[in-house]
């Protein structure tokens, strides 16, 4: 049941994820405002994932939920002051996903699950900093952190029983260099990131303290009718799976957004040994365009 649930859910981290699956840490660093992000200074994406297989077709299987939003840090008088002199913002970037399995399918393989990720992320570096998980899988409930010291390039995660207390956590470290993403903030950092057909971008991506290199291969450019409408897309082909992969299974993972500043995830599809995940945006609430968000600073 965990390999099944980690091919769905492994994606999410990586360019939607999309696909299934406090006290953070905060970064001392400031990004001007006259430079927003797609999804600054918030967002708030909805998505139904369906599963197919053979005879079985279209079933619901999750909900998916995420947002993206600025967190202010503390201020004293000084750094209010600097901040507001050189026209700068000292706030960490915030991203929760939460998935939640519904319909048939969930009671037909009994399969029942919710995956909740928070993560944090350095604007300046969009580097993540810390990665917190809820994992719940019928009865089994597991909760992690994930640590990420850039001085020493570093990443410890932690897992806990919340359910019993005295079984010793579970740890694993490892080492990494530059940029480092999670599961979650992966696919927004690749919505800042210039996508050119044929292109070919790589990216470390961590999960459960390993650090793995995802190739992210950006195949075509073509129109798709989409919940905003019939739109220009770029589709992305995110090298997953496979012996060296972070899922070392047959698969494969596309994932489709937007062709303009925007870059927002409209659609994805996993195949695997286990069938065909389809995961389509059903809402959007956008954060100021970016014309509207400058005119207000």
């Amino acid at each position: 049941m965990n390999s099944r649930i980690k091919i769905i859910y492994a994606p999410i981290g990586l360019v939607l994820l999309l696909a299934l699956g406090a006290g953070v840490a905060h970064a001392q660093k400031t990004i001007r405002v006259s430079e927003p992000r797609p999804f600054e200074p918030s967002e708030e994406l909805v998505y139904e994932a369906e599963f197919s297989r053979a005879l079985l077709r279209k079933m619901d299987v999750a909900d998916f939920h995420f947002t993206a939003a600025r967190t202010p840090l503390i201020q004293n008088s000084k750094t209010a002051a600097t901040a507001a002199r050189e026209n700068t913002v000292p706030y960490t970037l915030t991203f929760v996903g939460d998935i939640t399995s519904k319909g048939f399918f969930s009671k037909l393989f009994n399969w029942r699950f919710r995956q909740r990720l928070e993560s944090t992320v350095d604007p300046a570096s969009f580097t993540v900093q810390n990665t917190k998980k809820l994992d719940e899988q019928g009865k089994r409930v597991r909760t992690s952190e994930a640590v990420f010291n850039k001085s020493n390039g570093k990443v410890t995660w932690t897992e806990l029983d919340p359910r019993n207390p005295s079984r010793e956590p579970r740890t694993v470290s490892s080492q990494f260099t530059g940029q480092v993403q999670d599961l979650l903030t992966a696919v927004y950092y690749l919505r800042t990131q210039p996508l050119q057909t044929g292109k070919t971008l790589e990216l470390s991506v961590s999960d459960s303290g390993q650090v793995y290199r995802v190739p992210i291969r950006v195949v075509e450019k073509k129109r798709m009718k989409t919940v905003l409408g019939r739109v220009g897309v770029t589709r992305l082909d995110a090298g997953l799976f496979g012996l060296d992969g972070m899922i070392r299974r047959e698969g494969a993972l596309s994932i489709w957004l937007t062709d303009d500043w925007r870059r927002i995830p409209v659609s994805a599809r996993i195949k695997s040994e286990f069938g065909t995940f389809d995961i389509k945006l059903k809402k959007v609430v956008h954060s100021p365009s970016r014309q509207e968000y400058l005119t207000k600073q």
